[in-house]
């Protein structure tokens, strides 16, 4: 395959409550999907009663999917479609474009880094990853900029500032990633609080990275 014959593909995330993920996953796969993996997550909802009650979350499924470009714009159109993403609650997808892709025997190109750029986007990915018990803190620092919420992810993780052993095996200490989808003029102000309120530019305190969404349903 020549670099002209190169296709462009995308990583597609759709979020959605718990019990839908094998769903949304057989879905894609009769759109010519070929597969994906789902996740755990929790998403929160800004309602002063159920924060007082910390009924406020909710619990979520991150469904992750490879495709071609064209595939994966194809692929969402139809979701919102089947699935109501155009209603609100009733989910989120966005897609994210990729530079390179190995491992999958459908996406045979590589296109040596090279991937195609979203023209002014109107949304950005931001993803944080903190210590466990942080994440909390991210999504309200983030809410004074004028987030309106975001989904967290169990994980773990270990960098040079985080090492530790326990009866000599190696502990991972454990981690939260917070996913929020901003307005792309919004993006600045939210990872600007996010890393003042967690002191972010310190060893050890977390990462923050952010990302052009190429094409998304379900956000108000």
């Amino acid at each position: 395959m020549t670099k002209l014959d190169c296709k462009h593909y995308e990583l597609i995330y759709v979020i959605v409550n718990a019990g839908l993920g094998s769903k949304i996953l057989k879905f894609a796969k009769g759109c010519g999907i070929t597969g994906g993996t789902v996740m755990l997550a929790k998403g929160t909802i800004k309602n002063p009663l159920l924060e007082l009650l910390e009924l406020n979350k909710v619990r979520k499924e991150i469904v992750i999917l490879g495709a071609e470009q064209q595939v994966a714009h194809d692929t969402m159109e139809k979701m919102n479609a089947k699935f109501c993403f155009y209603k609100k609650n009733h989910g989120i997808a966005f897609s994210i474009p990729l530079s390179n892709v190995l491992g999958a025997e459908m996406m045979p190109c590589n296109n040596n880094g090279a991937r195609k750029e979203v023209g002014n986007p109107m949304y950005q990915s931001i993803m944080v990853i903190v210590d466990r018990g942080n994440a909390e803190l991210v999504i309200e620092a983030a809410a004074k900029a004028g987030s309106k919420g975001g989904t967290i992810i169990g994980a773990r993780g270990s960098g040079i500032h985080e090492t530790g052993k326990l009866f000599a095996m190696d502990i991972e200490p454990e981690k939260e990633i917070v996913l929020i989808i901003s307005q792309q003029e919004l993006t600045d102000h939210i990872t600007s609080s996010i890393s003042k309120e967690l002191n972010i530019n310190e060893p050890g305190k977390g990462i923050i990275f952010v990302q052009d969404v190429s094409k998304a349903y379900g956000l108000y």
